[in-house]
C-alpha cells in the first residue's frame, strides 16, 4: 500500500475562488467564494476579479484545509489553474500555489482548466461513473464551447469548437436583453422550464465540420426582442417563459447536431459533459433523450462540479502527479494556454 497523496488544489481563472483538497482520487473539501461584485455590471470585471481573489484566497485555502482536516505540511503537492482564463486572476492563483509549494518544498502541478472540466469525471464519488477512453468530452461554459476526442487522460484532441460566441455567453446576453440578473442562463433556464419551447423559431447557423457558431443567433434573437417591442411594449413581460423556453431550445439544439454528427464519425458514443452550462436542464434532458433512443453513454457530473471548482484541478493534479508531470516555478500563467 503506497502512501495516500494528499493533494491542494487552487482554482482561480475568473470570478470564483476556489480550492480543494483531495485524498488521492477523492474529494476531502471543496470550497468557493463567489464575487457579488460583478452583479451590479451585468458581467466580470476583470480588475476587481482580480483584487478580489487577493482578499479571498487566504481564507479560501485556509477552509479546504479545515474540512479537509489536515495541516499544510501533510500536503504532497499543490496543484493550480495555469490557464487559460483572467490573466489578473490566474495570475492571483498562481503566485500563491508557487509560493506556499515553494515554502512547504513540495511539487507544482500546473492544469489547463478545460482539461480539468473533463478530467472531473475521474473523481472518486459513488454519483459519478468515470467514462472508459476514447471518449468524446463537450465543455460548455461561459468562455468556451468545445467537442474533444479523449485518448487518455492527457491525450485530448479538440476536433470542434465555437467560431465566435460561446454557448453561456449566448445565455447570459440574451438573458440580460430581456432584464434577467447575471448570470443570466441559470434564471432563463428557470423561466424556459415554464414556457413552450416552439412558440418561437430562431435561426441555426451552418457551420462546417464539428463547429459551431453562437454569435447569429444571438443577434436575431436580440433583434426580434427590439422588433416585437416596438409594437408591443410589455412583450418581454407577456412572454418570458415562452421566449426563454424558444431559445433555450436553438442554443441547445446547436451543440447537440454537432455532438450527433461528431458521434456518427468517430463512432464513440461515449459522452461526458464539463463546464458550468452542463447544469442546464435542457442540455441534460436532451442527452438522456439520446441515452434512451440511441443507446449514448451520458456521463454528467454532479452540479458542484459543472461550474468552476477546484475539485476538477485536484483530479487533475492527481494524475498529473502519477506521470511526474510536474510545473516549475518559471512556468507563466497563460490567458490563452493552448488546450
Amino acid at each position: 500500500m503506497h502512501p495516500p497523496t494528499y493533494i491542494l488544489a487552487i482554482e482561480s481563472s475568473c470570478d470564483d475562488t476556489a480550492a480543494a483538497v483531495l485524498k488521492d482520487r477523492k474529494v476531502r473539501s471543496n470550497c468557493i467564494a463567489n464575487q457579488e461584485v460583478h452583479r451590479i455590471y451585468g458581467g466580470v470585471v476583470p480588475e476587481l476579479a482580480s483584487r478580489a481573489h487577493q482578499s479571498k484566497i487566504v481564507p479560501v485555502v485556509d477552509k479546504a484545509l479545515n474540512d479537509a482536516n489536515i495541516d499544510k505540511n501533510q500536503l504532497s503537492a499543490i496543484a493550480y489553474t495555469r490557464g487559460p482564463g483572467l490573466l489578473g486572476s490566474l495570475l492571483v492563483g498562481s503566485s500563491f500555489a508557487k509560493s506556499l509549494a515553494w515554502s512547504l518544498g513540495i511539487p507544482l502541478l500546473e492544469i489547463n482548466h478545460m482539461q480539468a472540466h473533463l478530467l472531473v469525471h475521474f473523481i472518486e464519488d459513488e454519483r459519478l461513473k468515470t467514462p472508459d477512453f476514447p471518449f468524446l468530452g463537450i465543455t460548455l461554459s461561459g468562455g468556451h464551447t468545445q467537442i474533444v476526442k479523449v485518448d487518455r487522460h492527457f491525450e485530448m484532441e479538440v476536433i470542434g469548437t465555437t467560431l465566435d460566441d460561446a454557448i453561456g455567453e449566448a445565455f447570459d446576453k440574451c438573458g440580460k436583453r430581456i432584464g434577467l440578473d447575471y448570470p443570466a442562463g441559470p434564471a432563463l433556464d428557470r423561466w424556459a422550464q415554464k414556457g413552450n419551447p416552439n412558440t418561437f423559431d430562431f435561426p441555426i447557423p451552418k457551420v462546417d465540420g464539428f463547429d459551431v457558431s453562437y454569435s447569429g443567433v444571438k443577434t436575431a434573437f436580440i433583434n426580434f426582442i427590439q422588433k416585437m417591442e416596438r409594437t408591443q411594449p410589455h412583450f418581454i413581460e407577456e412572454n418570458k417563459a415562452d421566449i426563454c423556453a424558444s431559445l433555450q431550445r436553438v442554443l441547445v439544439s446547436i451543440i447537440l447536431e454537432k455532438i450527433s454528427a461528431a458521434v456518427a464519425s468517430t463512432q464513440i458514443n461515449r459522452i461526458a459533459i464539463g463546464g458550468g452550462v452542463a447544469a442546464n436542464s435542457e442540455i441534460r434532458k436532451r442527452l438522456e433523450e439520446k441515452h434512451t433512443s440511441q443507446a449514448w453513454q451520458i456521463h454528467l457530473p454532479p452540479l458542484e462540479y459543472t461550474t468552476d471548482n477546484a475539485a476538477m484541478i485536484g483530479i487533475a493534479g492527481y494524475y498529473k502527479m502519477q506521470q511526474e508531470s510536474f510545473g516549475q516555478l518559471s512556468d507563466v500563467a497563460q490567458a490563452r494556454l493552448p488546450f
